[in-house]
Formats: structure tokens, sequence, C-alpha cells
């Protein structure tokens, strides 16, 4: 579990990683990312920024390398917020899951309008069955004459 100071850190170095990514970087391979959380090490020397990039595939690698080119610059922000012993040492990691909830949500949207609109193959009869019987029409007509 971590500890309420830990937290405290994490917090800070999202902060100042997101603003620092969003106004002060000029690197043009970093555009679109969004910072979503961060995890410290216990000992507060290590910290892991999850980030979120929109885009095809290679500009994801392109923003990731980036981003680790970036890194000492970003560091030496978050030791300048953070004023410890120690500045923890960043490391970046792409995060998917935003992605993976957008499309997710495309998904049932499409499957929610393909409910509302079937389609005309779905659309036809199958058969015409009498509901008390299941038999044919035809059949259950001739059994009560």
């Amino acid at each position: 579990m971590s500890s309420h100071r830990s937290l405290r850190v994490a917090e800070a170095i999202r902060e100042v990683v997101a603003t620092a990514v969003l106004y002060e970087v000029a690197d043009p391979r970093i555009h679109d990312v969004t910072v979503l959380r961060v995890e410290v090490s216990h000992d507060l020397r290590s910290a892991t920024i999850f980030v979120s990039v929109m885009g095809a595939e290679d500009e994801r690698n392109r923003a990731m390398k980036g981003l680790r080119s970036a890194c000492g610059f970003l560091q030496a922000r978050v030791a300048a917020r953070l004023q410890t012993r120690f500045t923890p040492v960043l490391s970046f990691k792409l995060d998917d899951s935003v992605r993976k909830s957008v499309e997710m949500s495309r998904l049932i949207d499409q499957a929610v309008a393909s409910d509302r609109n079937p389609d005309a193959a779905s659309e036809e009869p199958a058969e015409d069955v009498d509901d008390e019987v299941g038999r044919p029409d035809d059949e259950a007509a001739d059994d009560e004459s």
C-alpha cells in the first residue's frame, strides 16, 4: 500500500509533467499526449509516468521517443517543484486504456444503431408459424377442418 507521502509526490509529478508537456516542451513529436497517472517507487527514487497518445501507431512511437528525449528537461522541472534530496528518475509508459475505452464506446454505439435499424435480410420472416402449435399455418388450418 502506498503511503500518503508517495501519493502526494506522485500527484505533484503528474501535475508538473502534464503542464510541462502542454506548455513548455518544444519538441514537435510530442503532441496529443495526456498524462494519466504516475506510480512512484517506495523509496521515491523512480517514477513511472503513464501517458495516452491519440493517433496512429507511428505517431504514438514518435511521441514516446520525444518524451524519452525530453526526460532530462522534465526531470529538472520535477526537481524544482519537489525540492527533495533525490529527484525521481522518470520513465514513460504508454497506457492504451483511453484508446480501448473509445473503441469500446464506438462498438457499443454501432451495436445500438444496428439494433434500431436492422438489415433488410434480418427483417424477412423465416416462416409463417402458428403460435399455439408451432406448425406452419396451412397445416394448422387442415387439422381444424
